[in-house]
């Protein structure tokens, strides 16, 4: 780890570890912009998880002792120190519980990292095509290093799910070509280069897709006959130790499960209202099964993304300078169709710390040539603006103000994902969603997030469904009863709701953050406006709330109401 003063105060800790950590995780040092990462790849071995923990233990200790530094009890430095420690301790109770050893998923895994990450390197000139090449020949140690945890993993006993498994096992069928299409999604990549470097890269892409391979027909000959008949929940204390580390607090469950049902039947009384504007008599659902057939669509993938810009350069116009104020290089943001063969999620990447890439929002288009409008409007001001882009954007632009280590890598996914689901229902508040349609789509986007906090929860620790649930009264919550609710309770298609309650299932924790911190940042904003009477300037709270930086659920409404 880098040297650090002896009176070094915790933002300049917090900092010292960004530097150290972009060492050991490459990956990292690409998003932020880091040019001498381009070529490198993490060691995703069980030694090299350990180095990263290492310096975790190593960072505390100095946290502790610029903690007790004249200083320190500063709003800036408290804050960053709060959220460095709760951060590190929560990473390392998932080190140590050997949950690095099991990581297998359709979203959130080594692979899944390094893929995703050469979508966001640049590509203009020929050293940047050169450090491709160099970081694909990287690509078979990174994985070996992977698969080696994964072996120790089986060796104690720490397994990951067998539907987790099966699925990963057909993501890595696809992405290297083994699902009818030739070649490998390394090989299409490098497939836009200019003919000089495209040999080096073509065989540098062969290599990295043949790694794929190997890791594909070991997770299909061994790991998967292993991990048959493995629970695929996790059950409550593992549940208990991810929500720590998704949401930064240590959630009262139940009363989060309490709460997702009466989210669910608030949200339900108000879909039924407007179901009944767009199709009188209709329930939800089959409103929204009208509207797929029947209502505003966007034809063609390149028409869409075009529309999404769109969308959000609409928004930034109207509220910059209204219920934002927000700088020149906050306001650019790009809409991207993201690459095929992972989760059916729509997400979102933050600037480089220099802002030369600016945010980006990804729709998954899966086949699909015809886009619903309603399925996408509240989406988008979620993914983009007002949503994550303007938060994470934010944060970079405030760097200087808050420490690298909070305008970069110390997110809490519930802070986040709380603020983008606070800037679905802020949009509704403003009258961004004046037709039934538009608002039925946002209702629906409330009620799949309100459902994530029932069967995830539901299903991780087996609870009781309600006597007064519509759905299956008294019996305990099962991954097939949850598939179902989650099939009744969504107007989306079969495979996404397959690949949701996979993502649920290999991500426990995660999926409850967005209403849990969707709360959190209205309980604030609410403490806030009682606190400051007719005084209350929203414009001025929500820039307040947006530079202040990430923090965990624990910290947040004490933080917000302080504004």
């Amino acid at each position: 780890m880098p040297e650090t003063s002896s009176s070094a105060l915790p933002r300049m800790v917090a900092d010292a570890y960004v530097d150290a950590l972009i060492e050991l995780d490459p990956i990292t040092g690409t998003y932020l912009g880091v040019e001498k990462s381009a070529g490198l790849l993490p060691d995703f071995s069980p030694a090299g998880q350990e180095e990263i923990a290492r310096l975790a233990r190593e960072t505390l200790a100095r946290l502790d002792a610029a903690e007790r530094l004249p200083g320190a009890d500063s709003d800036a430095e408290r804050r960053c120190g709060r959220l460095l420690r709760e951060r590190l301790t929560a990473q390392l109770a998932v080190h140590e519980a050997g949950e690095g050893l099991r990581t297998v998923g359709n979203m959130r895994s080594p692979v899944h990292s390094v893929r995703i990450v050469f979508t966001v390197m640049p590509t203009g000139t020929a050293g940047d095509w050169a450090a491709v090449a160099e970081r694909l020949r990287a690509v078979p140690a990174a994985i070996a290093g992977y698969r080696e945890s994964l072996e120790l993993g089986l060796e104690r006993g720490l397994l990951g799910g067998p539907r987790a498994t099966a699925t990963f096992i057909g993501q890595l069928t696809g992405w290297t070509g083994g699902d009818g299409t030739g070649r490998g999604w390394f090989e299409e990549f490098v497939s836009a280069a200019p003919a000089g470097p495209r040999p080096e890269l073509d065989a540098a892409a062969r290599g990295a897709t043949r790694a794929l391979e190997s890791l594909r027909d070991w997770m299909r000959d061994v790991y998967a006959p292993a991990v048959k008949g493995a629970p695929d929940t996790v059950g409550r204390e593992r549940y208990a130790r991810w929500s720590r580390y998704f949401n930064g607090s240590d959630c009262d469950l139940d009363e989060a499960y309490a709460y997702g049902w009466g989210e669910y039947h608030r949200l339900l009384a108000e879909m039924r209202a407007e179901a009944d504007r767009i199709l009188p008599g209709a329930g939800p659902w089959e409103a929204l099964a009208h509207l797929d057939e029947h209502g505003t669509h966007i034809e063609g993938v390149e028409e869409v993304r075009v529309w999404l810009q769109r969308l959000m350069d609409e928004a930034i116009e109207a509220l910059d300078g209204t219920h934002f104020e927000l700088a020149e290089r906050v306001r650019r943001v790009e809409s991207r169709i993201a690459p095929p063969g992972g989760a059916a999620a729509p997400y979102y990447t933050g600037p480089s710390e220099d802002f030369s890439r600016p945010g980006r929002t990804w729709l998954p288009v899966d086949g699909e040539t015809r886009f619903p409008v309603y399925d996408l409007v509240s989406t988008w001001y979620h993914e983009g603006v007002p949503g994550h882009h303007l938060q994470i954007a934010q944060w970079v632009h405030v760097a200087d103000r808050l420490s690298r280590y909070q305008a970069t890598i110390g997110g809490v996914s519930a802070n986040a994902e709380g603020w983008a689901l606070y800037a679905e229902r802020l949009m509704d508040e403003l009258g961004f969603l004046p037709d039934p349609e538009r608002r039925l789509g946002y209702l629906d986007c409330q009620m799949m997030r309100a459902c994530r906090v029932i069967v995830d929860i539901g299903m991780h620790l087996g609870l009781q469904i309600p006597a007064d649930s519509p759905f299956h009264p008294g019996e305990r919550w099962t991954p097939e009863l949850a598939q179902e609710f989650f099939r009744r309770h969504t107007s989306r298609p079969p495979a996404f709701v397959e690949s949701e309650l996979t993502r649920y299932l290999s991500m426990p924790g995660q999926a409850i953050g967005y209403k849990l911190g969707e709360r959190a940042w209205l309980l604030g904003r609410e403490r806030a406006r009682r606190r400051h009477g007719d005084a209350f300037d929203a414009k001025k709270w929500h820039m307040a709330a947006l530079s202040q930086g990430p923090l965990g659920l624990d910290d947040l409404v004490e933080e917000l109401a302080r504004l």
